[in-house]
């Protein structure tokens, strides 16, 4: 087929993690396919990034109907049909995305990479969910020939922070998480003393973070009055450009650390096992250094700081 002729399909929903994570393979599709047509099918949270990315030529946002909502899913399956599409990359390959699969029936079928069953490029391997997603990803597009899949870094995106009053060297802090995982939140008492010890080697704190995250950063500004406190005040572009000039970052398990991991930027990143596992769920990065425990209060802000100066000296 020409490849002037070639519309692509690429599925990615959610979330904001998997989403950071899908970047990289996203980008070699289309490397793979520089003449494509390629739209991106997602979720509204991540309209921009598909635009501004500059991978896709169009972005289609899902509505997700619900399992009864039949006029929804007869909508969906006319706009698949009309979209002309020879290929489909699955990269949220959940059940949702498989039953997409099935709205394809018959010969308007296109090639189909990803893991629902009848896929012409169908990975069943187990090691495709052994690690992370991006590692995952790398192995369903090599069934499809793409073999060269690096992480995005998000240089792409471009931010506004000079309106922060920020003095360099600084780090920022992601001191919080999900409300209803406190399984995964380190001690505001640890983030405390860790910003003093910032500010003892001239380091400016940044504490980032929404609504959620509003109570503990008070509380580590109230410690620590040095601290620059961006509660509310961030987008998520800026925490990229944030993390691309930040000395390091010192993060819960949590959607912020997967920003700023991909930009280089040196991250602390403490892990409870009983919250996940971090060989899958890590961020993505060349930077990234791991504190894990069962029991998050077991690592003291000793450790991590004695952790942060060997990194220094080496």
């Amino acid at each position: 087929m020409n490849a002037h002729n070639e519309h692509i399909l690429v599925i990615k929903l959610s979330a904001l993690g998997d989403f950071i994570q899908a970047l990289g393979p996203m980008k070699a599709i289309r490397a793979h396919h520089p003449d494509a047509h390629i739209t991106l099918l997602t979720t509204k949270g991540f309209k921009d990034f598909g635009e501004e990315c500059g991978y896709f030529n169009d972005v289609w946002i899902d509505t997700r109907p619900k399992w009864f909502d039949l006029s929804g899913w007869a909508n969906l399956s006319r706009r698949f049909k009309s979209g002309g599409f020879t290929r489909v990359y699955d990269l949220q390959n959940n059940d949702r995305s498989r039953f997409y699969f099935k709205l394809f029936a018959g010969s308007a079928r296109p090639e189909w990479v990803g893991t629902a069953k009848g896929a012409s490029h169908y990975n069943d391997s187990p090691e495709r969910t052994a690690g992370n997603a991006f590692n995952g990803h790398k192995s369903t597009l090599a069934l499809a020939g793409i073999n060269t899949v690096e992480i995005d870094d998000l240089s792409w995106i471009k931010a506004d922070i000079s309106g922060f009053a920020l003095k360099k060297p600084y780090a920022l802090i992601v001191a919080g998480c999900a409300p209803s995982r406190p399984e995964k939140r380190w001690p505001a008492e640890n983030f405390a003393k860790t910003v003093q010890n910032l500010v003892s080697k001239g380091i400016q704190p940044v504490l980032i973070g929404t609504n959620a995250e509003a109570e503990i950063n008070a509380r580590i500004k109230q410690a620590c009055p040095d601290a620059l406190d961006l509660t509310n005040q961030t987008s998520i572009k800026q925490i990229a450009a944030l993390g691309r000039e930040a000395a390091l970052c010192v993060t819960n398990d949590t959607g912020p650390a997967h920003i700023i991991g991909v930009t280089g930027c040196l991250c602390y990143v403490l892990f409870s096992t009983k919250g996940s596992n971090p060989d899958k769920h890590a961020p993505l990065g060349h930077n990234i250094e791991k504190l894990i425990a069962e029991d998050l209060t077991t690592i003291s802000a000793d450790q991590l700081w004695q952790q942060i100066q060997d990194k220094q000296k080496g």
